[in-house]
């Protein structure tokens, strides 16, 4: 068996696959922790859901692995550091998702601007025009290039914020956003768009420092990781009404629960990870996974290796991965 199906594939790409390698469909393995690893233990490639979680353990169990498939672009849930030990190649899909990501966060932002007022000149409670504000992008990620690229139609100013990015940084030009530090992003901006890609030393980041500067009536969309946002100072915010309104695309287990800072707060927006998932954005994934599988697979295996921690790697200036000598 050279490939394992854990996630449901269109049609067409399935018959592809299965025309090229012996191929093995079985979501239900997705719920099944025990038989999914029986079953990885002869298998070259595998495409798994997000709820998998790839770790050694599961890794382990596959000896013989050499490609893992994710649909989607996200890194969650995976063990770069095991995967990169066991020489197993982490295949995502980074781009596919990124038109149907940007179409999520401008509908976000266009609900938000009209269906939460603000007090006009005359005393009136009334909505806003997403082309007479300002956007603010944190995070320089496929999506935001998509929104540097539609926004500028509505005619929304667009300005931007990455860690990993110099203001001085070519990039910014090349997209068309205006560079900004976080504060002054935080300042001038109506809207927010947060799709800057997950670290560990990006964890709340966008904490009671940086939400203190909002621009009274800000409201913000968040399709990356939750853990950017400190969960106390974003329910401050809110519960005060400096944040007007804020739409997660996704919140990490149990941050609504009763008693955690997010539950019951004012103006608070949870979606269940439909910024990326269209028919669209999941064919485009869907192909490209399966074509980079395809290519790896035909490359013959290297010489049999055995499990090993590799040496610690670190996070270079622009969230590239370097190894430390």
């Amino acid at each position: 068996m050279s490939l394992l199906i854990v996630e449901p594939l269109e049609a067409d790409v399935m018959q592809w696959l299965s025309e090229r390698h012996v191929v093995q469909y079985a979501p239900e393995l997705a719920v099944e922790p025990g038989a999914l690893r029986e079953a990885l233990q002869g298998i070259q490639a595998a495409i798994l859901p997000p709820a998998v979680a790839v770790d050694i353990t599961l890794l382990r169990a596959a000896p013989r692995l050499r490609v893992l498939g994710r649909m989607s672009g996200g890194a969650e849930n995976i063990d770069m550091e095991a995967c990169r030990a066991a020489r197993v190649e982490v295949v995502r899909s980074l781009t596919a998702t990124a038109a149907a990501e940007a179409e999520f966060a401008i509908g976000a932002l266009l609900a938000m601007l009209r269906r939460v007022p603000v007090e006009s000149s005359d005393g009136m409670l009334v909505g806003r025009e997403l082309g007479c504000a300002t956007v603010g992008l944190v995070g320089m990620s496929p999506a935001a290039r998509m929104l540097a690229q539609l926004l500028p139609s509505f005619g929304t100013r667009v300005v931007g914020y990455d860690p990993s990015l110099h203001q001085n940084d070519p990039l910014w030009a090349q997209w068309g956003i205006e560079p900004l530090s976080l504060r002054d992003l935080m300042e001038q901006c109506d809207g927010l768009s947060v799709q800057l890609a997950f670290f560990p030393r990006y964890r709340g980041l966008i904490g009671e420092r940086v939400l203190s500067f909002a621009k009274p009536g800000q409201v913000l969309v968040s399709l990356g990781h939750s853990a950017l946002f400190d969960d106390l100072a974003l329910a401050n915010a809110l519960n005060s009404g400096r944040v007007l309104a804020a739409w997660f695309d996704s919140l990490e287990p149990g941050m609504l629960e009763p008693g955690r800072p997010l539950y019951g707060a004012q103006g608070l927006q949870v979606t269940p990870r439909l910024a990326g998932t269209t028919r669209e954005s999941r064919t485009r994934a869907a192909w490209g996974v399966a074509r980079r599988i395809d290519e790896l697979l035909a490359i013959p295996p290297e010489p049999h290796a055995e499990f090993r921690v590799s040496a610690p790697v670190g996070l270079g200036e622009f969230g590239e991965r370097r190894r430390w000598r």
